[in-house]
This record gives C-alpha cells, sequence and structure tokens, in this order.
C-alpha cells in the first residue's frame, strides 16, 4: 500500500533539468523510473568529516543503506533549499544550516530488493556544522548516523548508490574546498 511520502507530487525534469511535468513519488520511482528533481545535502564537520544517516528499515529505497545527511524531493516548484532545510529539520532535528548548492548529479539506480527505481537530477548541496552537532533523528526515516571521513570509500552493497557521486560533486567544488581549507 502506498502512504505518506510516496502520494507527494514530484517534478519531473528533461535532463538538462527544465521542468516537464509533476509525478508521484510512487510514480516517479517505479521502473523503468523517470528522472526527476532531488537534493543530496552533505553535512561537513570543522575535521572535514561527513554526517552520514543510515536509511531506515521502513525506507521503499534501498533501506538501512547508509547515505548523506539527508536527501528528499522539492515539491514542483519549490525552492531546493528550502526543501532541504525543511527535510533537515525532520529527518535530522537539525535546523539553521546555511545550505550551498555545489552542483548537479544525475544518475539512475535500481533496488533489487524492492525494484524500485531512482532516478534523479540531484542538486548537492553542502553545509558546514560543528562536530558535537546534536541529531534527533525521525526512527521512520533514519536507522543511524555516524561521522565518516569526508572522502571516505562509499560503494558496495552497504552504502546508497548514490553517495559516491554526490561526495564527488561536493570534493570537486570550491565551495567544500574552501570549507575544508578553514577546518585544517
Amino acid at each position: 500500500m502506498t502512504v505518506g511520502r510516496e502520494l507527494e507530487l514530484v517534478e519531473l525534469v528533461s535532463p538538462s533539468g527544465d521542468a516537464v511535468g509533476s509525478s508521484t513519488v510512487a510514480q516517479a520511482h517505479t521502473a523503468p523510473g523517470s528522472l526527476h528533481r532531488a537534493f543530496s545535502v552533505l553535512l561537513f564537520d570543522e575535521q572535514g568529516r561527513t554526517l552520514l544517516q543510515q536509511r531506515a528499515g521502513v525506507k521503499t529505497r534501498f533501506p538501512l543503506r547508509w547515505a548523506n545527511a539527508c536527501c528528499g524531493h522539492p515539491a514542483p516548484g519549490e525552492a531546493v533549499i528550502t526543501a532541504a532545510s525543511r527535510r533537515l529539520t525532520e529527518e535530522l532535528g537539525v535546523a539553521g544550516v546555511h545550505l550551498i548548492e555545489v552542483g548537479i548529479y544525475t544518475y539512475k539506480a535500481r533496488d533489487t530488493t524492492t525494484g524500485q527505481v531512482e532516478h534523479e537530477y540531484d542538486h548537492v548541496l553542502v553545509g558546514k556544522v560543528s562536530s558535537d552537532l546534536t541529531v534527533t533523528a525521525d526512527p521512520s526515516e533514519v536507522a543511524a548516523t555516524r561521522w565518516a571521513p569526508g572522502k571516505a570509500v562509499t560503494s558496495g552493497g552497504e552504502y546508497a548508490p548514490w553517495l559516491s557521486g554526490v561526495l564527488d560533486v561536493a570534493w570537486t567544488s570550491t565551495v567544500l574546498l574552501d570549507i575544508s581549507r578553514q577546518c585544517g
């Protein structure tokens, strides 16, 4: 049964990111998958580490995989940073982080367990936080959190398929390079 977030609308996009329509989350992730707008938030501390979350076991796509701090979909026409800030608060209980968009990562990945497909035009956002950040995770979204080296190896079965790509986008951005210099 499809409930909650699966019935929310996402913005379908062209390969260049232009809006071309909308769909429910469930429809957009049904094979073969529809390209839609998404975001991935990476939070880095003063030591250059990134906050990872283990996706809750009830997630419909890639449950219990380790991923970036937060990800989601803006509603059609909604500003990406507005949506990302809201999801940071909903998923992790973290508010007030200044987020900067550093690039786009487009990918397609099929979850062999659930049959769902992620086909996303993913806006990569970064923010700097303190290592003593208080996280109050929503257990329906997040099973666990941990800090990891910023350039950690993040490919393989325990990680979400997009994590390596969004980290690559972040680490090649001048914004993150500036943050890491401040930490060093």
